[in-house]
């Protein structure tokens, strides 16, 4: 299927796909708990309960077909649920967009956006100094989420969002010794949220899942259309979350460019929003475990199998779409 964009983006992705989502979303979005972390609960149970009853008759043969057949399986189930979207039309094609851009429009745009983010924190905190502290629950964020959803598609009704369906994860100690901020689940169409994140990342992380509920499998474009979401909330703590979100990324991209030269620009932003950076690296490192390599691994190669061959660095590819897009919006 991933020779047939067009087909994919019109009969799965805007067809069969929406009816899919939009239905499994109606189904468990009133459920107060992660339905999808507990189906995962349940099949680990169960595979570990087989493999206990299996031990009588135990050859390798048998086990690897089991595992061929369970494996096949679930591949197949994930991409009729969801990751058949890893194949539909890219974003750089139905808007214009570009991933290209160079060191001098990654500095011009770094710049804009250490202005916005500290005229933000400035406007939020009244000191430079002081670092923001998101004062909504997390159920709160979910729910002030949809405004940001609402007003993006007023101008791409493409992003339209209608039916909240976005959870604290139940397992949200091991997705932080594992890296994660949270994931989608594919066969529930359950948004999951690690409920341990510093508070003042936590808005764009949920819009990020909310994007690849609407059948945005990319990384890079549900960091973009999270990003979007996010400064398109009329919410001060939304902007914010979304502004510090796309200028850390670019910082990492000027230090991967020119490592002597990021300090320069760190140095132009307010020591409260500083704080907030350190905030997330201290939570990070504060769960750093050879667990975590083990499954960036994993997911590098996961998402280089599923059409993103830049596998986690597709993550940080995201900058080149907001650098394109404001050059649009300066155009127009």
């Amino acid at each position: 299927m991933a020779f047939f964009p067009d087909f994919v983006e019109k009969y799965y992705s805007n067809g069969f796909y929406l009816f899919l989502s939009e239905y499994s979303r109606q189904m468990f979005g009133t459920v107060p708990f992660s339905v999808g972390d507990v189906m995962y609960g349940v099949v680990i149970v169960w595979f570990i309960v087989l493999i206990f009853k299996s031990k009588k008759n135990f050859t390798w043969k048998r086990l690897t077909i089991n595992l061929i057949n369970g494996v096949s399986i679930f591949y197949f189930l994930f991409h009729v649920f969801w990751g058949m979207n890893y194949y539909r039309v890219p974003l750089t094609e139905k808007m214009d967009l570009s991933y290209d851009y160079t060191y001098q429009d990654l500095i011009d745009f770094t710049d804009k956006l250490i202005v916005e983010a500290n005229a933000l924190h400035i406007q939020m905190t009244g000191n430079d100094s002081l670092r923001v502290d998101n004062p909504y629950s997390n159920i709160e964020i979910f729910e002030k989420s949809l405004n940001g959803y609402e007003n993006l598609a007023l101008d791409y009704p493409e992003f339209a969002y209608n039916i909240l369906c976005v959870k604290n994860s139940l397992i949200s100690i091991p997705l932080s010794y594992m890296g994660f901020g949270g994931y989608m689940n594919p066969f529930s169409g359950e948004a999951q949220v690690n409920a341990l994140l510093p508070k003042y990342t936590f808005p764009t992380t949920a819009l990020h899942e909310m994007a690849h509920q609407i059948g945005y499998a990319s990384e890079s474009e549900a960091n973009f259309i999270g990003y979007l979401a996010s400064v398109y909330n009329e919410d001060m703590y939304f902007k914010y979350s979304g502004t510090i979100f796309a200028l850390r990324y670019c910082l990492r991209n000027i230090e991967r460019m020119q490592p002597n030269i990021v300090d320069v620009y760190l140095s132009k932003v307010n020591p409260g929003i500083r704080l907030n950076f350190e905030q997330t690296t201290r939570f990070w490192d504060s769960y750093q475990t050879p667990i975590e390599t083990v499954f960036e691994v994993f997911y590098d190669n996961f998402l280089k199998i599923n059409a993103q061959e830049e596998g986690l660095e597709t993550y940080s590819k995201f900058v080149g779409l907001l650098i394109s897009y404001n050059k649009h919006s300066i155009q127009n």
